[in-house]
């Protein structure tokens, strides 16, 4: 089994689930929070950089529970965005409104099914765009530590 952010020998399908590898970011020449910071309001990457990026808060899972700890630019992007309708809109590029998506929902791992139905799209054309060679945003199927 892969770890996650590796890739893995097992074809992706409809029911594989796929989330953003921030290790990916780091190792490309890309900035993810350069990127992240861009979604935010003047106001908000104001209050961002009054904070501090490193300043983690506490999110809770509706469905397990669980509580994991996000850094303050996700967790601003999760509570003050993701549910505004104009953070993914129709006229987005289908990579940018899978990784909003993903964002949105605290980057858990989602099949092309189920982003399938939450964006409107063709499942078949979100596993195309997903497991092709090319890797966008960090999207990359999620293989659970063993």
């Amino acid at each position: 089994m892969s770890l996650p952010g590796t890739h893995s020998i097992v074809k992706p399908t409809l029911q594989t689930p796929f989330y953003i590898d921030f290790n990916w970011w780091s190792q490309s020449e890309h900035n993810w929070k350069v990127i992240l910071t861009s979604y935010l309001s003047p106001e908000h990457q104001q209050a961002l950089a009054e904070m501090g990026q490193d300043e983690t808060f506490d999110v809770i899972d509706p469905k397990s529970a669980e509580v994991r700890q996000v850094e303050a630019l996700q967790y601003l992007l999760m509570t003050h965005y993701a549910n505004r309708a104009e953070f993914i809109t129709e006229s987005s590029s289908l990579v940018e409104s899978i990784f909003r998506l993903l964002l949105a929902n605290g980057n858990r791992p989602m099949t092309p099914e189920y982003m399938a139905g939450k964006l409107g799209r063709s499942p078949q054309l979100i596993l195309q765009i997903l497991a092709g060679k090319q890797i966008y945003r960090g999207l990359r199927p999620y293989v659970p530590h063993s």
